[in-house]
């Protein structure tokens, strides 16, 4: 794939460091990489954003942004608050595509879930990945609660034709619960698609060089990783 799309079930899921870790393996197995967020909100003009947070963990990738507003809200609202034009799914559209042409992997982040709306025609992600013709990585959270989010975002990019490539969880607990543990064989159900991964909590704040060399172990191997779902399933049988 030339571009991967990345999305949550929602805020706080992990999703930045998801991607960091798909750019890290991929990194390690040759691969040129870009990571392109699509909107930047809540940060100002010299603070580092989630692109360069992606960069800082994962080394030598081209950090890129559409756009970035300093509220931290959605970046339709944003952009209206800030009197500053939105993102439209077009522009993201062709700013991944432009670096496709340069780049092995193009890996697209997302501000929040997938229908968090960029401008004031109800544009999202979706319609970015729509637009790209590319396969979308949902990132999830463990525990209670993400059946439904995940099952919601699944049926969502399907009834848009879009190609859900896998679920990873984006903080996997040092001592989960059983929810936690059941929900690593729901989850592909739900989704309809399988588990590409499961990143430790806390990965973020590991060294740069600790988080480099874990992260193809998070990953399966359709994300350069060698994470297998089925051995870590059965260690975490409940």
């Amino acid at each position: 794939m030339a571009v991967l799309v990345i999305t949550g079930t929602g805020t706080e899921v992990g999703k930045t460091v998801a991607t960091a870790a798909v750019a890290a393996a991929a990194l390690a197995a040759g691969r040129s990489v870009a990571v392109l967020k699509a909107a930047q909100t809540g940060v100002g003009p010299d603070e580092p954003g989630d692109a360069a947070e992606v960069a800082r963990l994962a080394g030598a990738v081209t950090a890129a942004e559409v756009a970035r507003y300093p509220e931290p809200l959605a970046p339709a609202t944003a952009a209206r608050r800030a009197g500053r034009a939105p993102v439209r799914p077009r522009d993201v559209a062709e700013a991944a595509a432009k670096l496709a042409t340069e780049h092995d992997l193009v890996l697209v982040e997302g501000a929040g879930g997938l229908l968090v709306r960029f401008d004031a025609a109800g544009g999202t992600l979706a319609d970015a990945a729509r637009l790209l013709a590319a396969p979308v990585l949902v990132v999830a959270s463990a525990g209670l609660g993400t059946l439904n989010t995940t099952e919601l975002t699944a049926r969502e990019l399907r009834a848009r034709g879009l190609d859900l490539a896998g679920i990873v969880i984006g903080s996997w607990p040092d001592a989960p619960d059983l929810a936690s543990r059941c929900n690593l064989a729901d989850l592909p159900e739900v989704s309809g698609a399988p588990l590409l991964g499961a990143l430790p909590a806390g990965a973020g704040r590991l060294a740069p060089a600790d988080f480099r060399a874990g992260a193809p172990s998070w990953l399966a191997p359709r994300l350069d990783g060698t994470w297998d779902a089925e051995v870590f399933g059965v260690r975490q049988a409940p």
